[in-house]
């Protein structure tokens, strides 16, 4: 994988490597990876000189992921991921846990659960946050199922650090939940 990294993610990415890494882990280090990866992730995310021009470039028709490293061991992978107004995942879960930081904007995130009943397997929405510019969340298998979507009216950049390597799965996403409707229990029909 050939992506230009600024000093700063380069120095992320070297910390990430010494703290979550496979000999990192293998060492003793915290047993919660996504908790060491939240830490270094939160200490660099204000820095306005982690991410190169082209990295902060969106695409009209849908979010714009930008991989920008990926660990040959499969430890992590960093993502940045830009969205225009609008824009959102689907509803989707992970392979591996996922830290999120938002380094400029607001996402909205809604998690939902899989319920089923006479009319069969549906979603029930179950929370719903606002993470603001500075934030870092955090999501881990099972019952990881969530959409994020910028609700603001500007541009909105995130990094994420996935506890597998999405270069070589090609994607952090284990299943889209598109096919399953979203039903809100409190409402009885």
């Amino acid at each position: 994988m050939t992506t230009t990294l600024t000093a700063r993610m380069a120095e992320m990415v070297s910390e990430l490597r010494d703290r979550i890494g496979a000999p990192a882990l293998a060492e003793g280090e915290d047993p919660e990876p996504w908790t060491i990866a939240g830490e270094v992730l939160a200490s660099f995310l204000d820095d306005p000189e982690l991410l190169t021009p082209a990295q902060w470039e969106a695409d009209p028709h849908a979010y714009r992921q930008h991989l920008l490293h990926a660990e040959p061991d499969g430890s992590f992978s960093v993502v940045a991921l830009v969205w225009l107004p609008g824009q959102e995942t689907p509803v989707h879960d992970h392979v591996a846990w996922c830290v999120v930081g938002v380094h400029r904007g607001e996402e909205v995130e809604e998690h939902f659960r899989v319920a089923t009943d006479d009319h069969g397997p549906h979603l029930v929405p179950v929370a719903r946050s606002v993470n603001a510019e500075g934030s870092v969340t955090s999501v881990c298998p099972p019952g990881d199922i969530h959409l994020v979507r910028n609700g603001t009216s500007d541009k909105v950049v995130s990094l994420h650090i996935y506890g597998a390597n999405v270069a070589a799965r090609g994607t952090s996403i284990r299943r889209n939940y598109d096919d399953l409707p979203v039903r809100d229990l409190s409402v009885r029909t």
